[in-house]
């Protein structure tokens, strides 16, 4: 019988469900037990494609396209289970598919009702994405909070799967916060409440995952399993981590967790092997290198909006045995000022990372400025690549008016523009070019070298390419096309001639990165700053 684990969130949101749900997985992973993991955003929303960075983050995208929420993100970077559309389930397609088969006729005159039409529909899709024989446990993260309104048909689900399959293949386990008020003094109350509350839809947690600043000692936890009917040693300490958020499975593992999990769930499972990950906090901890990364985007105010970027650079820092210092750089900003060379003293790398819309794209461009003519390892992503693009175009080509259609429609030098078959479509999804695809490398390249092969599979997320019309103008004044689309028609990455490292992808490679499998060219770009910062 394959076995369920929701993980629920109380008190208040952005305590770490994701990564708690994740790393539950890795540890499960990690005694041999083949996973599943699940999204629920109880949010109206189809899927996260058409939502401001600033509303949920960073849009993570599937091989198969989907547009999800970032924990899938998580998900990726903490286990090796698959993702996909079946992954990630919003409130908008469960009513959608409902409606749907209310239209056709498919309830055969019955009153559609939240239970048991939006449930069911629920259930089916959890079931169909824990569907193979290699899958033991499947792991749901609920979003939200407990109390939330929009979470309520989702934990009403939760709770028909104890009597659907039995108590025995159904974990509960809720995170929840201890805060700390005046004086250092930790609080229990709200985990109490929270608690209550989460009993009140007819669920009681098996396991408690308690957020605090520091680890709880053993009368708190004896306090908080009095309140909440949950046994000591079911009662996690989430304390602040030092390092990285790569340590938390082995916090969890210390406090056996997997353990408690196995013997709830009444499964068997091999020896628990961590030694890749203490190997990577290892790294974080003693690392005796730094290398400062310049990060120039729209969406800097909020560390979600370029959540795999980070990591993924993160990423390459371990590889190179070097901690990474972020500076994030204001692309409205930087475009006010005259003093770029202040700003860029002392990086070692510039990235400018994928994004939509106008603003901030003259700040990017005198970024990508900067990084050319001072010789600055530059990495552009998406929008990044498409910023080296005009910046080359209006100061080497001399095309003053050179852009994108997306931010300047009647631009005389439209060097960036959709498709002829794109242009007219309606539908924004519509024109988007997603998922997984095939690119050929040139070889000799900076990012031909990078990969070490001449054919990639990468995702994108993206509508406006390189114009054909100016690709052998590009050319011939030296910037070099890198790769190309399958067919040879696409750009999917340049690079400049005369640089040490400059590479611009169309493409976005931090959906790849693992903190496990770094992707090449965040290792490359990190060396490459490292080189800058000694010479």
């Amino acid at each position: 019988m394959k076995k369920y684990i929701f993980v629920t969130g109380g008190v208040c949101s952005s305590l770490g469900k994701g990564v708690t749900a994740t790393s539950i997985g890795n540890l499960l992973e990690n005694r041999g037990l083949g996973i599943r993991m699940i999204k629920i955003d109880p949010y109206l929303n189809v899927d996260a494609g058409t939502m401001s960075p600033y509303q949920h983050g960073e849009v993570y995208v599937t091989d198969d396209g989907t547009e999800a929420d970032l924990d899938l993100g998580n998900y990726a970077r903490f286990t090796k289970a698959p993702l996909s559309r079946l992954n990630s389930i919003t409130t908008g397609q469960i009513y959608q598919e409902v409606i749907k088969k209310e239209r056709e006729g498919q309830y055969l005159g019955r009153t559609v009702q939240v239970i048991p039409h939006i449930t069911d529909e629920i259930k089916k899709r959890i079931f169909l994405a824990s569907d193979g024989e290699d899958v033991d446990v499947t792991i749901i993260e609920v979003g939200g909070t407990v109390g939330d309104i929009e979470s309520i048909p989702f934990l009403e689900a939760a709770r028909q799967f104890i009597h659907d399959l039995g108590k025995e293949n159904v974990l509960f386990v809720h995170l929840t916060l201890i805060p700390e008020v005046a004086g250092g003094e930790l609080k229990t109350k709200p985990t109490q409440h929270s608690v209550n509350k989460l009993r009140e839809i007819g669920i009681q947690p098996d396991i408690l995952v308690c957020r605090s600043p520091e680890f709880l000692e053993k009368e708190m936890i004896s306090k908080i399993s009095l309140f909440t009917n949950v046994e000591e040693n079911s009662i996690i300490s989430a304390y602040d981590v030092k390092t990285s958020v790569y340590e938390i499975p082995l916090i969890f593992h210390a406090q056996n967790l997997d353990n408690i999990i196995l013997d709830k769930l009444k499964l068997s499972g091999s020896k628990c092997n961590l030694k890749e990950w203490s190997d990577i906090v290892e790294v974080l901890k003693t690392a005796d290198k730094t290398t400062n990364i310049g990060i120039v985007g729209k969406y800097i105010n909020l560390n979600d909006s370029y959540k795999s970027i980070y990591e993924s650079v993160y990423h390459g820092g371990i590889a190179n045995n070097t901690k990474i210092n972020f500076i994030k750089i204001d692309a409205e900003e930087l475009d006010k000022t005259e003093d770029i060379k202040s700003i860029f003293k002392n990086i070692d790398g510039i990235l400018i990372p994928g994004g939509f819309g106008q603003r901030g794209i003259n700040g990017m461009v005198k970024a990508a400025q900067f990084a050319r003519e001072n010789t600055i390892p530059y990495f552009g992503i998406c929008l990044g690549m498409q910023i080296m693009v005009i910046e080359y175009a209006r100061n080497i080509l001399g095309l003053k008016s050179a852009n994108s259609t997306e931010f300047a429609p009647e631009t005389k030098d439209p060097v960036i523009s959709l498709l002829e078959e794109q242009k007219g479509l309606r539908n924004m999804g519509g024109t988007m070019r997603l998922g997984k695809s095939k690119s050929i490398l040139v070889p000799g390249t900076l990012i031909h070298k990078a990969y070490g092969k001449t054919e990639i599979w990468e995702r994108h997320r993206h509508r406006y390419e390189v114009s054909s019309d100016y690709i052998e103008e590009l050319k011939k004044s030296g910037m070099i096309i890198g790769g190309y689309t399958q067919n040879n028609n696409l750009v999917e990455s340049v690079e400049w001639s005369n640089h040490p490292w400059s590479i611009g992808v169309q493409f976005h490679p931090e959906f790849k990165s693992t903190p496990v499998n770094p992707h090449p060219l965040f290792i490359d770009f990190v060396e490459a700053s490292i080189s800058y910062a000694s010479n």
